[in-house]
């Protein structure tokens, strides 16, 4: 039996509008986030838009807090709808400009790693939208940790770019992440202003102070390693002969030491102490002050430490961290002693 033309027709557009309902968020974040992918790489240029991405979250929340509830009364669902998704397109594209930056200055051996796959499960998340309403809708704090992450990350990242060092862009980032929640939460506890903005304001505090203790677990975006080397000699500042993964003690003793060069990549107006740690089997054996690493190489800011005295026994797998100051870990280096 044949079916008729409008029929037809008819059953091929309602599938289309099923299909977009079902999977046109997902197309239409996709193609956000790999907008915002672009704004990344213009770098200094594009910054205004990248802090207006963020301004303009924190903005749409704020609003849609405060009349959700007005319009879904007036059957104004539609417009809820809308919001919820734009809200949900502006989470992805913030993960995805964030997530170059942090996975270039993560090192794989370390808990920074960590941050990187919260980012990309959240990424996950957001990209595919039957998904998302499966696994966020119904559990509202999800979309907390959506915005706190997404905010928290592209900030920490933005500031960076303006010259303030990782570390206190960690604290005002955290901060400002909380702080930003203060319509939802004066919405939900029906507080006045007041009342609302200290306590995000205490709140935004402590989670400075608890992103703080736990820096190590996040990467020193966008300080990046450019190129590290240990080698037994440095001519101008340029390695010569690599080590290889295991160093006999005599080459040890007769080349007198090694050296371990870092060039650390850094925005331009950005200026950022470093450290080199040298551990034996996991113990800090040395710490190296260089000097400060100051942005716009791209070729990254060249530097090094040099160890001479490894000791009477200096079997072991050695060990050298690039780290800022402040103790986050830009990348390392390891090499093992053997008889």
């Amino acid at each position: 039996m044949s079916i008729p033309y409008e029929a037809g027709r008819f059953v091929a557009q309602t599938s289309t509008l099923a299909w977009i309902r079902r999977w046109g968020i997902s197309v239409a974040s996709f193609v956000g986030g790999c907008l915002a992918l672009f704004v990344f790489q213009r770098g200094l240029p594009a910054l205004g838009w990248i802090i207006g991405y963020v301004l303009l979250l924190w903005l749409l929340v704020g609003v849609i807090t405060q009349v959700r509830q007005p319009l879904l009364a007036r059957g104004r669902g539609m417009i809820v709808t809308a919001a919820d998704y734009t809200i949900q397109t502006l989470y992805h594209g913030l993960l995805l400009f964030a997530l170059p930056a942090y996975y270039a200055s993560a090192t794989a051996s370390s808990v920074n790693i960590t941050f990187v796959a919260l980012l990309l499960v959240l990424i996950l998340l957001a990209t595919f939208d039957p998904l998302y309403q499966a696994v966020v809708h119904p559990r509202p704090w999800l979309n907390y940790v959506f915005f706190l992450v997404s905010t928290f990350a592209a900030t920490a990242v933005a500031l960076p770019l303006i010259g303030v060092p990782p570390h206190i862009s960690l604290l005002v980032s955290a901060w400002v992440s909380v702080a930003a929640l203060a319509p939802t939460m004066r919405r939900a506890r029906q507080w006045p202003w007041g009342r609302a903005l200290v306590v995000v304001g205490m709140l935004g505090i402590g989670a400075a102070v608890g992103v703080s203790q736990a820096r190590l677990w996040v990467p020193p975006a966008p300080l990046t390693v450019a190129r590290a080397a240990l080698t037994w000699s440095l001519d101008k500042l340029e390695p010569g002969e690599p080590l290889g993964s295991r160093v006999s003690v005599s080459d040890l003793r007769r080349f007198g030491g090694v050296f371990a060069y870092t060039a650390i990549y850094a925005p331009t107006s950005l200026q950022q102490a470093i450290v080199h740690v040298w551990s034996r089997d996991g113990r800090v054996v040395n710490v190296v002050r260089l000097s400060p690493v100051h942005g716009g190489r791209r070729e990254g800011f060249r530097t090094y430490s040099h160890k001479t005295d490894f000791g009477a026994i200096p079997v072991g797998r050695w060990t050298v961290d690039v780290m800022t100051s402040s103790g986050q870990l830009i990348g390392r280096l390891r090499f093992r002693v053997v008889e």
